[in-house]
């Protein structure tokens, strides 16, 4: 059974490490979040160094160097691994205590362990940017031995990007590493770009597109390969005959190849069409179709694969979203059918809808509900009818109290899925605009409506809902959602009612403004009602329905 676990990955891992033997996983693939564009002089910054706006807000504590980034270091000088313990010390040495030391300090305690769980012939992929790709390969060279590095891919990324005093940064790094060199690797070809085709492939006929290859190889021989054929005499040009054989057993399995003579084989290249004769000169060609030929073996160089456009079909509306093909790709290079893939930073989980694809197992781990509630929604989009578990939400009531006592942000975001609902804002969000989360519905052609959702965790009041009115009204919105983790009191259903109905031109009436609470959520016995002729595709994107390859999951317990 496929697995997506929310939580820190650090300790996700130690938990499946403890339940699980070490060397479980086929295939890693990480994707960290980072943003060097914004973030390069912030992660050099001292202590009193502003955070970029930008910054992924899951992460916004982990990379300052304080009490969390000193125990993760010190944790490290004590791994069993002490190339990592001194490679750490010198970074720190040269480094100092500053965000880009703290980053490092945790992605090697992950690295670590992403190490342990990795089977002998597994591979990871670290998918990064040139801001500090050079300390982390230094990082997993200590992790991995810097003879298991097996290439450093780049990624062209965008066709453009203006720099005023440097050349434009345009790619990404992904740096690959084998557990051991036992590692899985599988032959995948990329497809020619027309520019190839065009300058190779020019000649045509009623097959299609081909290009030209030997029918004669170097020297001269003196049985049947140096003989003529056709009038056409090899020896005299220094050459001798190089039959396809492969060509030849395809086109005539009936035949007896070791019977048959070099000038007999000829013979059959050339009755099934497969001898170019040039317009000019004597000497034939053999004709290597494009229909037949499988592209380019994979490079380290991608310029094939584009970034996620904003109108493509698979944009989910993810700032750091990945395109499929990328991770297809990847995938199906180091990993084999039925394998285990997995991806620790799995944000809007590109990685484990590639890995389902392809017949592969997955588990997928990500730190904020935001990112949790998005997988489940393209999972269930892309492969109707998925069957895959899902650790650390709240399943029942106490647990929805245990989250919003630790982290009422999470909490936020994890209530908002429950209707469906885009978060609104963020940790940073400044004044509490009384929205924290956003629906939008179509119930007539063309014409897009608002819902406002309010998420409340504490003790609840009237004035709560006299707000969310207010609120609604301010943002001409059509209705208001009030989630609240404790039972409603009689005056807070009294105020809504007096709000009335939203009156649909096509639709029967709903209540203006919705009471909703966490436990009817959960067991969906209370849930909203609006119409939407779109089926929620204006609030969140629908991903492409996929067909499904491989043959029967194997079981993937903890």
């Amino acid at each position: 059974m496929n697995q997506l676990y929310y939580g820190d990955n650090l300790h996700v891992l130690r938990e499946l490490l403890q339940h699980r033997y070490d060397g479980f996983v086929d295939l890693v693939y990480l994707d960290p979040p980072f943003n060097s564009n914004r973030n390069y002089s912030v992660l050099f910054a001292n202590k009193s160094g502003e955070k970029s706006d930008a910054q992924i807000e899951a992460f916004e504590d982990t990379w300052q160097w304080g009490p969390q980034a000193e125990a993760e270091f010190r944790e490290l000088l004590h791994q069993e691994n002490t190339d990592v313990a001194e490679m750490m010390e010198a970074l720190r040495s040269f480094l100092g205590e500053n965000e880009m030391m703290a980053y490092l300090v945790m992605m090697a305690n992950r690295l670590l362990l992403l190490h342990k769980a990795l089977k002998p012939t597994g591979s990871l992929y670290l998918h990064c940017d040139p801001t500090a790709s050079h300390y982390l390969k230094i990082v997993l060279d200590g992790v991995f031995g810097a003879v298991n590095f097996l290439s450093e891919v780049v990624w062209k990324r965008t066709s453009s990007h203006s720099s005023s005093k440097r050349w434009g940064p345009i790619h990404d790094v992904i740096l690959l590493y084998a557990k051991s060199e036992e590692f899985t690797w599988n032959k995948v070809y990329q497809p020619y770009d027309e520019s190839y085709i065009d300058q190779f492939y020019r000649y045509k006929d009623e097959n299609g597109k081909y290009t030209v290859g030997d029918l004669t190889g170097s020297g001269t021989r003196k049985g049947d390969s140096g003989k003529p054929w056709k009038g056409i005499n090899p020896t005299a040009k220094g050459r001798h005959w190089a039959v396809p054989v492969n060509i030849i057993k395809d086109a005539a399995p009936e035949k007896n190849l070791d019977s048959l003579s070099t000038q007999e084989k000829l013979d059959i290249l050339d009755s099934i069409g497969l001898v170019h004769w040039p317009e000019r000169g004597t000497m034939p060609r053999l004709k290597r179709y494009l229909r037949d030929d499988k592209g380019t073996v994979i490079q380290d160089i991608i310029v094939d694969i584009s970034p996620v456009q904003p109108h493509a079909r698979e944009k989910l509306g993810y700032p750091t979203q990945k395109p499929l093909a990328l991770l297809e790709r990847i995938i199906q290079a180091s990993s084999n059918e039925g394998d285990i893939v997995m991806d620790p930073f799995c944000g809007c989980g590109t990685a484990v809808h590639a890995a389902q694809k392809l017949g592969r197992q997955w588990i997928g781990i990500d730190i904020t509900h935001l990112a949790i509630s998005l997988i489940e929604k393209r999972l269930n989009d892309a492969f109707p009818g998925i069957e895959y578990e899902v650790h650390g939400t709240p399943k029942d009531l106490g647990g929805a109290r245990d989250l919003f006592q630790r982290d009422p942000f999470q909490f936020e975001w994890w209530a908002c899925s429950l209707v469906n609902a885009q978060p609104y804002g963020g940790k940073k969000r400044g004044a509490d605009s009384g929205i924290d989360g956003l629906i939008y519905f179509e119930d007539e052609k063309n014409k897009v409506k608002k819902i406002i959702v309010q998420v409340k965790g504490g003790n609840v009041g009237v004035k709560y809902i006299r707000e969310l009115i207010s609120v609604v009204d301010r943002e001409k919105a059509a209705i208001g959602l009030f989630i609240s983790l404790n039972e409603p009191t009689k005056p807070m259903i009294t105020e809504a009612l007096k709000a009335g109905y939203y009156e649909s031109p096509h639709f029967a009436p709903v209540e203006k403004i919705q009471i909703l609470s966490i436990e009817g959520l959960m067991d969906k016995t209370h849930m909203p009602h609006y119409p939407d002729m779109s089926g929620g595709s204006h609030t969140f994107r629908r991903a492409v329905k996929e067909k499904r390859k491989g043959g029967k999951q194997e079981e993937l317990g903890v």
